[in-house]
């Protein structure tokens, strides 16, 4: 046991320095990576990760938000293993191939009625890029070329890449490229914590439909589209909002002969309580970026679906050089693609949506029991499977910790001991575990984070 045990720690060892010598990883200030010790994962099993050292841990983020089966399901790894014997890639430009065809009719299946075109590419932000450009493009060729202004929620984020970063532009982290990046108009969404203090759900929803509604008729003859996550916007920190807002805004966008842009890259697949958010308000968009969990977790994949009105808007002769020039190497990859399928097939088969309806509650019931009266959590935000808790030096002034502090950071360090990972937005701890999480895992989650927020606060 004890030389086993050496062997580990002799691993460990090369693989951290291999790490902290050749890899530069995202988001992360690498001074401090550099000065730490890092979980270094070498397999998955279920709902947790086991690092080399065979310590195992509660994937509470659904390793970035895309787990959706647990890791290794066995449908997903024989849909892999299966394809590969068959082939691992070939280009969709000039050819097809037979997943990527299998994969987007079930997607037009089950994605919401009008949409009836698939357009692949490799990330949540690329499926965003994609939608952009496809409606600039639409109104150039619909004649009506002055629609190029996008509208997006205050602090929305829709991925890095420069279109969707114009998108969701953040001064904190954005201010070095913000030369490069498009203009964009932004609405306040109804966030009673942050833009509507003192006032009900109701009256922050009347509140910010009217800002919006004000904003969007000064550009209504060049509004292009309203890209919006529906009900949640993830990376600004959970904040949700409502059915009817979500309705309200989409309406006035209309109103105003604009397209509508769901970014379900985050909120797709099941987290909001249905296969999409836009199910809850019974919406259709013009166009939906999907991503993430749209292979389970396990592949790179994304895509943007449109309705034929759009589609047909790029057809014309050669000569007349209408056709969307955009695309990937690895666009509609066969391996990715037939996960997907798969996936889309766990979802059916084990009724999923269905069962993660208890979980759902137990997950509510659970942050209010823990969370609701902490004194140092202001806010709680759910939807289905996402939650979020706002942590804040002192409740009743409402007062935040300076970042240079890294609470939330510190406290999901802290949950580490108790086998559980989580992964902070700033001071608010995410909760964004795989649908196949049971109560008693919702339980551990939950606790280990209560538990680390009290260390790192001194309650």
């Amino acid at each position: 046991m004890k030389a086993s045990e050496d062997m580990n720690d002799d691993r460990y060892r090369q693989l951290k320095l291999a790490d902290h010598r050749y890899v530069w990883h995202p988001f992360t200030q690498m001074r401090t990576w550099l000065a730490d010790d890092p979980i270094i994962i070498e397999r998955g099993e279920g709902n947790y990760l086991i690092d080399v050292r065979g310590n195992r841990y509660l994937d509470g983020v659904a390793s970035l938000w895309c787990n959706v089966h647990g890791h290794r399901k066995r449908q997903l790894d024989q849909a892999l293993r299966a394809q590969i014997d068959r082939i691992a890639h070939s280009t969709l430009l000039g050819l097809a191939n037979c997943p990527s065809i299998e994969l987007a009719g079930r997607l037009i299946e089950v994605a919401p009625a009008g949409l009836s075109r698939v357009f692949y590419s490799d990330s949540g932000a690329e499926a965003v890029e994609v939608a952009l450009r496809m409606a600039a493009q639409y109104w150039y060729l619909a004649g009506q070329p002055r629609r190029k202004l996008f509208l997006t929620l205050t602090e929305s984020y829709h991925g890095d890449t420069l279109g969707s970063v114009s998108l969701g532009y953040s001064e904190r982290f954005h201010r070095h490229i913000s030369s490069l990046l498009f203009p964009t108009l932004k609405v306040d969404p109804p966030h009673i914590y942050r833009y509507f203090k003192g006032v009900s759900a109701d009256r922050a929803d009347e509140l910010a439909l009217r800002s919006a509604r004000e904003s969007i008729d000064r550009h209504r003859d060049e509004l292009a589209a309203l890209v919006i996550e529906p009900l949640m916007q993830g990376a600004a920190g959970m904040w949700a909002h409502s059915v009817e807002f979500l309705r309200a805004i989409c309406e006035a966008a209309r109103a105003a002969g604009a397209l509508v842009i769901f970014d379900e890259v985050a909120t797709g697949f099941g987290r909001t309580g249905k296969f999409f958010a836009s199910e809850h308000a019974d919406i259709s968009p013009d166009l939906l970026c999907l991503g993430k969990g749209i292979t389970g977790g396990y592949l790179p994949l994304a895509a943007t679906l449109s309705t034929e009105e759009i589609f047909d808007a790029f057809l014309g002769e050669p000569q007349d050089f209408r056709a969307f020039y955009y695309g990937h190497t690895y666009t509609g990859n066969p391996l990715a693609a037939a996960v997907a399928i798969a996936n889309l097939q766990v979802f059916e088969e084990e009724h999923v949506i269905e069962r993660i309806q208890p979980l759902i509650e137990h997950l509510r019931a659970g942050l209010v029991e823990r969370f609701e009266r902490h004194p140092h959590v202001a806010d709680i935000r759910q939807w289905g499977m996402m939650a979020g808790i706002e942590l804040v030096e002192d409740r009743s002034r409402r007062l935040p910790y300076s970042c240079s502090k890294m609470v939330g950071a510190r406290a999901a360090r802290a949950a580490r001991r108790a086998g559980v990972l989580i992964r902070p937005l700033g001071d608010v701890i995410v909760f964004m575990p795989p649908l196949s999480i049971t109560d008693s895992e919702i339980n551990l989650l939950l606790d280990a984070a209560l538990n680390g927020i009290n260390e790192v606060t001194g309650r």
